[in-house]
C-alpha cells in the first residue's frame, strides 16, 4: 500500500473472512515472552492469540539482536470490548470536533482504534508490543504504546519525522523483525502488528482473511 488505508476504508470491509479455525493460546504459558500486565483483564484475555500468530511473534523474538526482547502489551479484545473502545475515543472525537460528520469521526476514530465489525484484535490476530532490554526497560520509541494522534502530535505514526534516530532506529530493529515472518503494520500506530486478519490481507493481497472475530471460550 503506497498508501495509508485506515480501519474504516470500505475496502477493508470488502475483503472475505475464510477463518481457518485456529485457537486463540494464552502467550503466558511461553516463558520466553515477556508480557506487560498494563492491559491486563479478570478473564486473561488480553494475553491470547491465535497460534499462527504466536509462533510467527516467537521466531520474530529470534531475530532481535542480543540485549533486545519484545514485550507484549495487549493481543485478543473481546468484541464488546472492542466496541467501548470505539465508540468512548468517537465520542471524545464528537466531543472535541462539533462540527465534524458522522463520517469524519468514524474515519478520525479509527486511525487509533479499530471499528469493532472489522477488528484485528477481536479475531486474535492483532499485538500491541514494543521493545525492552535485558534488564527489562522500554526502548525509546519515541511515544508512549498506545499514544493517540492528538496527544503524540501524530509521533504515533509508524514513520513519522517527530522523533528522535534513538526511537527511529528501534522502530525500525522491531519492523524489520515482525515484517519478516510476515506481520503487517497499522502505519497509525508503530506498536500494532498483525498477521491474517482483514488488514494483512488487503497489505499482502491475499485473496481472503484467515482469521476473523470470535468470542473467547
Amino acid at each position: 500500500m503506497d498508501k495509508i488505508v485506515l480501519m474504516s476504508d470500505p475496502m477493508i470491509a470488502a475483503i472475505p473472512v475464510s477463518d481457518c479455525g485456529e485457537p486463540l493460546v494464552d502467550v503466558r504459558l511461553q516463558e520466553s515472552l515477556a508480557v506487560d500486565p498494563r492491559k491486563a483483564d479478570r478473564s486473561g484475555a488480553f494475553a491470547h492469540l491465535r497460534e499462527g500468530v504466536l509462533l510467527r511473534l516467537l521466531k520474530a523474538q529470534k531475530l532481535l539482536p542480543d540485549a533486545i526482547r519484545l514485550l507484549f502489551v495487549e493481543g485478543y479484545r473481546p468484541p464488546a470490548l472492542q466496541r467501548h473502545y470505539f465508540e468512548q475515543y468517537a465520542d471524545a472525537l464528537r466531543a472535541d470536533h462539533p462540527g465534524w460528520s458522522p463520517a469524519e469521526v468514524r474515519e478520525a476514530a479509527s486511525r487509533y482504534v479499530s471499528p469493532p465489525e472489522i477488528a484485528p484484535h477481536s479475531a486474535g490476530a492483532a499485538i500491541d508490543l514494543t521493545l525492552i532490554s535485558a534488564d527489562g526497560q522500554e526502548l525509546d520509541m519515541g511515544t508512549r504504546v498506545n499514544a493517540d494522534p492528538e496527544e503524540s502530535d501524530g509521533a504515533c505514526y509508524t514513520n513519522a519525522g517527530n522523533i528522535s534516530p534513538e526511537a527511529w532506529a528501534n522502530r525500525r530493529v522491531l519492523g524489520d523483525a515482525l515484517t519478516a515472518l510476515g506481520l503487517v503494520n497499522y502505519p497509525t500506530e508503530w506498536w500494532h502488528w498483525s498477521y491474517g486478519d482483514r488488514y494483512w490481507a488487503l497489505a499482502t493481497e491475499a485473496d481472503s482473511a484467515l482469521y476473523g472475530p470470535r468470542e473467547l471460550r
